[in-house]
C-alpha cells in the first residue's frame, strides 16, 4: 500500500461571471449594472464619467481604450456584453449620434467577440430602439453606415435631422446584430437586440424638452398608456443573457409597451 502522504487538493473556485456594460453611467446601462450586480456578477462598467473605465466611444481612440482597459481587468475572458451607451435624437452636431450609436457600439462588439468566445455560455445584448421600425428609411445614410464608411456616414449625418439619425443608426445596428449571427453562432457566442420604446431615462428627457422632438416623442402611442422604466428593460436584457435561454440567436425584443405592434400588427 502506498502510505505517501498527498497534499490537499481544494476545489476549484466557481468562475464568477463577468459582464461588461457599455453607457453603464446612467438610464438603461446603469440599470443593468445594478441588476448584474445584484446578482452576484461582476460588472466592468464603461462610460465617459462615472465608471471603472472611463472611455469615449465616439472615436477609434477612445473604443481601443475601452477594450484594452476591459481585456486586462476581465483577464481576456468576458461572459457577457450590453452595449447601451448612445445620444439621443436632440444631441448636436448629428453626425456625434453616428459615431456613438453606430461605430461606437459596433466597434466595442467586434472588438470583445475574442474575449466572450474564451467565456462561458457568453452572450451579448445590443440596445436598440423601436424607432429602427418606425422611422422612415433614409437610404443613403442607412447604406453608408452598414457599409462601415464612418467619415462618409457622419458627413451624411451631419445634413439629416436628429430623429432620422438616431433611428437609422438604430436599424443599422439591428441590421448588423443580425448579420454577425452566423459568424458568432460558429464560435459560441449568442447576440441579440432590445428595441425599447420611450424609458424614463436622462436621455428621454433630453428629448422630451426639445420643442420640436418632445410633442412627437409624447405622440407616440403606447398600448400600455405608459412609459418604460430602466428597470424593465434591464430586465429584458438579463432574460437575453442567461444562459438558461441558450437557443435565443439573432433575435429582436421589443420592449416597448406594444407600440410596434399597434402601428405595424402585420410586419414580424
Amino acid at each position: 500500500m502506498d502510505t505517501t502522504a498527498r497534499p490537499e487538493v481544494s476545489p476549484t473556485p466557481r468562475h464568477r461571471r463577468t459582464i461588461a456594460v457599455t453607457g453603464s453611467g446612467s438610464g438603461i446601462g446603469a440599470a443593468v449594472s445594478r441588476r448584474f450586480e445584484r446578482s452576484g456578477l461582476r460588472v466592468i462598467g464603461i462610460d465617459v464619467h462615472d465608471a471603472q473605465v472611463t472611455a469615449d466611444l465616439s472615436g477609434p481612440g477612445g473604443r481601443a481604450q475601452a477594450l484594452a482597459a476591459v481585456t486586462e481587468l476581465s483577464g481576456s475572458r468576458l461572459d457577457g456584453l450590453v452595449v447601451c451607451a448612445g445620444l439621443g435624437p436632440q444631441v448636436q452636431p448629428t453626425e456625434m449620434i453616428a459615431h456613438v450609436n453606430y461605430f461606437g457600439a459596433v466597434d466595442v462588439l467586434d472588438g470583445m467577440l475574442p474575449l466572450l468566445a474564451e467565456g462561458e455560455a457568453p452572450a451579448a445584448v445590443v440596445v436598440s430602439s423601436n424607432s429602427a421600425s418606425l422611422t422612415p428609411a433614409h437610404e443613403e445614410l442607412l447604406g453608408l453606415l452598414l457599409d462601415g464608411d464612418e467619415e462618409k456616414a457622419c458627413a451624411c449625418a451631419a445634413d439629416v435631422d436628429g430623429a432620422t439619425v438616431y433611428g437609422m443608426t438604430k436599424l443599422a445596428l439591428t441590421r448588423a446584430m443580425r448579420r454577425r449571427a452566423g459568424a458568432w453562432g460558429k464560435v459560441g457566442v449568442r447576440l441579440n437586440a432590445v428595441a425599447p420604446g420611450p424609458v424614463d431615462t436622462p436621455l428621454l428627457a433630453g428629448g422630451l424638452e426639445d420643442p420640436v422632438l418632445g410633442p412627437l416623442i409624447e405622440a407616440l402611442p403606447v398600448p400600455m398608456g405608459r412609459r418604460a422604466t430602466a428597470v424593465e428593460i434591464a430586465a429584458a436584457i438579463g432574460f437575453l443573457l442567461d444562459p438558461a435561454n441558450s437557443y435565443i440567436h439573432g433575435s429582436v425584443l421589443f420592449v416597448d409597451g406594444g407600440s410596434d405592434a399597434l402601428l405595424r400588427p402585420d410586419s414580424l
